[in-house]
């Protein structure tokens, strides 16, 4: 008989299964608003719909990515009219990335989508436990990007 798993091996194994499961549930549900945008494109414009525009490299710090990645990503949202670059207010040597109303819209048609599937998919979860849930995801969020910082 195999020895039960310690808590950190549970938890290696368990973000292994969501980030595969989340991907493939999004894939397989029907609803056209989950595909929408690719992953990249929506994190990028709710990134920007909460913090207002950004430079390159205040995007790629955030969501710690190279600079040259989050130039390509940008670069295809922007042939794809969901984002637009603009001088800097602040300098007008450089230039900040703001999402277009028909970024936004699609962003908005995404999240909604999700959290509908969510809320099915928890449907028989307490409120209290989907409150649990997210206060917990907040701080493995919060870990996992404070580790990131300091390596």
């Amino acid at each position: 008989m195999a020895a039960a798993e310690s808590p950190l091996e549970r938890i290696e194994t368990q973000i292994a299964l969501l980030m595969r499961l989340g991907e493939t549930t999004r894939r397989a549900t029907p609803v056209a608003a989950h595909r929408a945008l690719d992953r990249a494109a929506y994190v990028i414009l709710r990134h920007l719909a909460g913090a207002g525009p950004q430079n390159v490299s205040a995007l790629a710090d955030r969501l710690g990515l190279d600079g040259s990645t989050v130039t390509r990503q940008v670069s295809a949202m922007q042939r794809d009219g969901l984002v637009v670059r603009e001088a800097d207010p602040r300098d007008g040597r450089g230039t900040v990335i703001t999402p277009t109303g028909s970024g936004l819209r699609r962003m908005a048609a995404v999240r909604a989508a999700r959290k509908d599937l969510y809320g099915r998919i928890l449907a028989d979860w307490s409120e209290a436990d989907r409150e649990q849930l997210a206060d917990l995801m907040d701080r493995l969020i919060d870990a996992l990007e404070a580790h990131r910082r300091t390596g």
